[in-house]
């Protein structure tokens, strides 16, 4: 089988040269870890190479009818991508508020400079790129992702058309909605969260004291109305206590939260009645796992 260059390739599949490296890198068959692409298992495994050069030094070649799609089988349509350039103009944002929204979802991460797609955008149809002249990395997005619920009801959040509190009152489950008028707000935490319970008083209060910016009862990203106890945006960290063990409602609730989270791969602390009397063993070894300092 003829090898050809990543260059060759993408003029095959008629994209950019960047595009194909955006898709050989979502696919999981190069990686980047340094100032050159280099090739993985994975990426072996579909028969890339090595050559070298005079002129280019060295370089990845790739069998000639490789697959840049999971399913080439089916007629491939081009996707038009957008960027928060033009998601920006869309929702009255500049670009750097849209990224940092972004960011805040999940769906990117700030690289030393740019932006780096997680495996969360990926599923929402991301496709990582680079400028070519200073290599700062940047993602655009399907235009699709402009009906995203979770986009939506965050750009409400930040311009202030949306409340948390409508929101949830109106598309919360109806278990959900019972759990909260069993168990109404009533502690308030030293950060003047009101909370349901004194173990979530004593977390909220512990990550005020740690400094640690939090929030409460959060919408997860994701098109299910789901809400974790506490998110802490540095590491994207969710916290769940689980308490009322005795509850079969409360159980079948936990079983199926937990699945959510499992789903979508999202960073999850699990804290039981005994961790919370005990947070500071706890809470700053299980929180550094995800790159978030306690003190």
């Amino acid at each position: 089988m003829k090898q050809v260059s990543t260059t060759a390739l993408a003029k095959a599949h008629d994209i950019s040269t960047t595009e194909a490296f955006a898709k050989l890198l979502q696919l999981g068959y190069i990686k980047k870890p340094n100032d050159s692409w280099q090739l993985t298992n994975l990426g072996i495994e579909q028969g890339g190479q090595y050559q070298k050069s005079s002129k280019y030094g060295k370089y990845i070649v790739w069998p000639e009818d490789l697959k840049l799609a999971k399913d080439e089988q089916q007629p491939q349509t081009k996707t038009n991508l957008i960027s928060s350039t033009v998601m920006g103009r869309q929702y009255e944002l500049s670009p750097n508020k849209i990224n940092f929204l972004l960011s805040e979802l999940g769906w990117i991460q700030k690289s030393l400079k740019g932006w780096v797609i997680t495996e969360q955008g990926k599923k929402q149809g991301g496709v990582q790129f680079e400028d070519t002249k200073s290599g700062v990395p940047y993602v655009k997005w399907p235009e699709a992702i402009m009906d995203s619920k979770s986009l939506k009801e965050t750009v409400g959040h930040i311009k202030g058309t949306e409340t948390q509190s409508s929101t949830a009152s109106q598309s919360a489950p109806q278990d959900s909605v019972e759990f909260r008028d069993k168990f109404p707000a009533k502690h308030r935490s030293a950060d003047g969260h009101n909370v349901r319970s004194k173990a979530e008083m004593l977390i909220d209060n512990w990550l005020y004291m740690a400094e640690i910016v939090h929030a409460y009862e959060r919408k997860l990203p994701i098109e299910e109305d789901v809400y974790c106890d506490f998110y802490i945006p540095t590491g994207k960290v969710y916290i769940e206590y689980w308490g009322y063990e005795n509850d079969s409602k409360y159980i079948a609730r936990k079983k199926k939260k937990i699945e959510i989270y499992q789903k979508y791969g999202f960073n999850l602390i699990e804290l039981d009645d005994e961790k919370v009397q005990n947070l500071d063993d706890h809470l700053p070894r299980l929180l550094l796992k995800y790159g978030v300092r306690a003190y």
